[in-house]
């Protein structure tokens, strides 16, 4: 997104509205606990102090939460049934808590319990080392786009915040592109945090396309601490500051038949061949047999020297 065109629309008055992610992936946290002290519940308290400071700023600001978990995408709030979830809580009034904030933080808590009692699924699902991140990104979009229908006015300028542990999962790359593209149409800035492992090739184009920030924590001990300071600001905020992120990005794509991650590939509507690696699909007998100019013929995908012609011919087509 334009930074100019996104600044002519947003307005300092206007409500936020942040829809906030949580890679809940219990096999990476433990690691991440093991190896830099960063528990899932403790990056959890960080995260339930920076929706306190989004409720905060302003009075009309709203927040959801929903957990990218191994083999599900679900809401930890706003509930559909919240009665049911006041029957495990405490419902007694903090005066020394503001009464939202306690709502929230009891929601959110409570169906995160909720969500890691039931861990038979855990063992039967075959990708345990990603989460359904292309599952949250939909239900995101969606919550976001009954909330603007509902927004006569155009007053809520909704983002997407997506706190990230896991690695990328090719097997849900279409998913995640087509969720991309959906949010850059709609004017819905994706920011990422790389909590730990190695940098997120689809989030970080997800946060390019769609005018968000990616940043990796060098420490993931500051973790409250970058919240605060480059995902805490709004929309209207940010056309006058300059955030931390990354400054390159990795435009890597994945190969729709092998599901692998490449940098440079070739494509045509029979079969597709890797840069390094020639890999056919669909066709495998394909033999192709044309002669050019050039005197190049095509045989099963693959550039050969007509000698009748005298030239060479070099790489794959």
């Amino acid at each position: 997104m334009n930074v100019l065109r996104d600044a002519a629309t947003v307005n300092e008055d206007d409500a936020n509205l942040l829809v906030l992610i949580i890679d809940t992936n219990p096999l990476i946290w433990t690691r991440l606990a093991k190896s830099t002290g960063l528990s899932l519940k403790e990056a959890l308290r960080h995260l339930m102090v920076f929706i306190n400071a989004h409720l905060a700023l302003k009075h009309d600001n709203e927040v959801a939460v929903i957990a990218s978990h191994v083999d599900v995408s679900k809401f930890l709030y706003p509930i559909p049934n919240p009665h049911k979830l006041s029957e495990d809580t405490d419902q007694t009034m903090n005066s020394n808590m503001y009464q939202r904030f306690k709502v929230v933080n009891d929601q959110v808590i409570g169906n995160m319990k909720e969500l890691f009692e039931d861990l038979s699924k855990l063992n039967s699902y075959p990708d345990k080392a990603s989460s359904m991140i292309a599952g949250a990104l939909s239900m995101s979009l969606c919550y976001i786009n009954r909330i603007m229908r509902a927004d006569e006015i155009g007053h809520i300028k909704p983002r997407i915040f997506i706190a990230s542990v896991s690695p990328d999962s090719p097997n849900q790359y279409i998913s995640i592109m087509n969720c991309i593209f959906s949010a850059q149409k709609l004017g819905i800035p994706i920011d990422v945090c790389k909590v730990h492992g190695e940098d997120a090739v689809f989030l970080q184009q997800a946060a390019h396309i769609t005018g968000g920030r990616y940043l990796k924590l060098p420490t993931p001990q500051g973790f409250l601490q970058f919240l605060m300071i480059t995902f805490l600001p709004d929309r209207y905020t940010r056309t006058y500051q300059c955030l931390p992120g990354e400054e390159k990005v990795d435009f890597g794509a994945a190969c729709f038949c092998h599901k692998k991650i490449i940098d440079i590939g070739y494509v045509c509507s029979f079969f597709v061949i890797h840069w390094n690696n020639v890999q056919l699909a669909g066709l495998t007998n394909l033999m192709l047999a044309s002669v050019n100019e050039g005197g190049l013929r095509v045989v099963n995908g693959i550039k050969k020297l007509d000698k009748s012609k005298g030239r060479e011919s070099g790489g794959s087509t």
